[in-house]
């Protein structure tokens, strides 16, 4: 049922007034506690700034919480207000000010979106500490994601063609335990392999190779979708088996592919918060890719596209008649408990198309099913992962 007017009013009046208030809505009361938190009674200058400082009062994640909030629930000029706000009111600026804070901090995913939605307004002489923050995590991520990823991604190999002379990386373990069970030894309750069973790597020319999209909604609250969207197209991009590119979007398209060597200063250059374009995003995808039927489309965004969502199902619903092998992440994240637009999503998988959150753990997975493109419907139910249904 639509909100009457009187609801708007009444609504307004109670995020007005602040506190606890059991009649609004989940949302409404994260909003009501940003605000509180920042222009709530009681807030001055001088007992904030003690209170932020790093182990006293409001804990570090509760400011990272604080910040996506602001991020979700406002657009970019209204967030570039009240981020100014919270330097000056709750003491940001200073803490951003001392070395010990950045270096103290524990640094996550959380914290570089942060990091990179404050850049505009942060102090030129910490950007560079900051960015020393965020490099680390990348590295972090990058040392713990990689192997996983250039392992999954390599299942480039055809494995329709046997050899017994495979690398270790692509040794068919069952097969071959099953060729040599004649040499099991009891004593030892093992198998002495004499033949090794494994699969022969394909050698396939630039042209050929699969072409892997991701495109980002760098809007609200996709502060670490980003982040690990950038991180994991960097990764890809290092491996000669795929080709891979980056677009993220708001209402404009930004193209990172020439870029992803150097994921910090992708992430350095991403504009978090404001409205979006997803359609125009997609279009400018569409315009580029050359083989469809070799282009797998990962699209993850939280669809939340006002009047442009019929556009932009309708131009998914294009793309994966073209033969692109489409699939709509609704956030790529640590939780992978997104807040979307439900009816978006449930119109977009009535089209066939895959609609779900995933993990990043769960990544590298989901693209090596892509490549070999696998029912990823199958795939995200073995996975355990709910989909948005189309019913």
């Amino acid at each position: 049922m639509a909100e009457s007017e009187q609801d708007r009013r009444e609504r307004r009046w109670r995020l007005a007034l602040g506190g606890e208030d059991e009649q609004l809505s989940d949302g409404d009361q994260r909003l009501s506690a940003a605000l509180t938190m920042l222009y709530g009674e009681g807030r001055d200058g001088d007992n904030d700034k003690k209170n932020m400082h790093v182990g006293q009062g409001y804990s570090r994640p509760k400011v990272s919480k604080w910040m996506g909030d602001i991020r979700a629930f406002f657009p970019a000029p209204v967030v570039q207000v009240v981020q100014k706000d919270a330097f000056e009111r709750l003491g940001l600026k200073e803490m951003l000010m001392e070395p010990e804070f950045l270096q103290a901090v524990e640094a996550n995913v959380d914290l570089v979106a942060t990091l990179i939605s404050l850049r505009n307004v942060m102090p030129d002489k910490i950007k560079d500490s900051a960015r020393d923050v965020i490099a680390n995590v990348v590295a972090e991520l990058v040392a713990r994601l990689d192997q996983k990823t250039s392992e999954a991604l390599r299942g480039a190999v055809d494995r329709s063609k046997r050899t017994n002379r495979p690398r270790f990386a692509d040794i068919d373990w069952p097969r071959t335990i099953q060729k040599n069970l004649h040499t099991y030894q009891p004593d030892q309750r093992t198998v002495i392999p004499e033949r090794l069973v494994g699969f022969m790597r394909k050698q396939r020319r630039i042209v050929d190779l699969d072409e892997v999209i991701l495109c980002v909604d760098q809007s609200g609250s996709m502060g670490t979708s980003v982040v690990y969207a950038s991180i994991f197209s960097a990764v890809m991009a290092s491996l000669p088996v795929v080709k891979t590119k980056l677009i993220c979007y708001d209402t404009e398209v930004v193209d990172w592919t020439d870029d992803l060597a150097d994921p910090v200063d992708v992430l350095f250059g991403v504009q978090l918060g404001g409205g979006n374009d997803t359609n125009k995003a997609l279009q400018y995808c569409e315009d580029r890719i050359a083989q469809p039927t070799k282009a797998h489309l990962v699209l993850i965004s939280d669809l939340y596209e006002g009047p442009g969502a019929p556009e932009m199902v309708s131009r998914l619903a294009k793309l994966k008649d073209m033969g692109v092998n489409v699939v709509v992440l609704l956030a790529l994240s640590d939780e992978g408990r997104p807040s979307y637009d439900a009816a978006v999503a449930e119109k977009i998988a009535a089209n066939g198309t895959p609609v779900f959150a995933c993990t990043p753990d769960q990544f590298p997975d989901l693209m090596a099913a892509a490549l070999r493109r696998d029912d990823i419907h199958s795939w995200a139910a073995r996975s355990d992962i709910k989909l948005a249904s189309g019913n």
